[in-house]
């Protein structure tokens, strides 16, 4: 069911500081700032051989990573995103492992404009889990 790892995601507290040390102290390439206001943040994408690192900044007060960045304000690893064939297929096998899907369970357009899940990470070792249909 899981397929490959399609990026770490990193919380931050301001996206330019970030995007800058990747791009000129470790010359990645580094994607323009999304904003996904149905999310709650805005993304910069940093695209490595195998994967990529997806940097997260809250996009107003009320974002949901906020308290994230509150608790952590020098950033923090916050979740892992792991693509699978079939998202709705992953989600009900999972569901009826025992496994939480947050919110209200059903997949919304993540920032690759494809559909994406997240997974309680009491369920997973600690990790909050993001699964991306691939």
């Amino acid at each position: 069911m899981i397929g490959r790892l399609n990026h770490v995601a990193i919380a931050v507290p301001e996206l330019g500081p970030a995007t800058a040390k990747y791009r000129d102290a470790l010359g990645a390439e580094v994607s323009a700032p999304q904003p996904l206001p149905e999310h709650g943040v805005t993304v910069v994408f940093v695209t490595l051989p195998n994967a990529k690192v997806e940097l997260l900044e809250p996009l107003g007060e009320a974002s949901p990573i906020a308290d994230f960045v509150a608790r952590n304000p020098k950033g923090a690893i916050h979740h892992l995103c792991y693509e699978v064939d079939d998202i709705l297929a992953a989600r009900d096998r999972l569901k009826a492992a025992g496994a939480r899907v947050l919110g209200a369970g059903e997949p919304k357009t993540g920032a690759h404009g494809k559909p994406v899940l997240f997974l309680h990470p009491n369920d997973f070792s600690g990790a909050l889990i993001e699964l991306e249909q691939a």
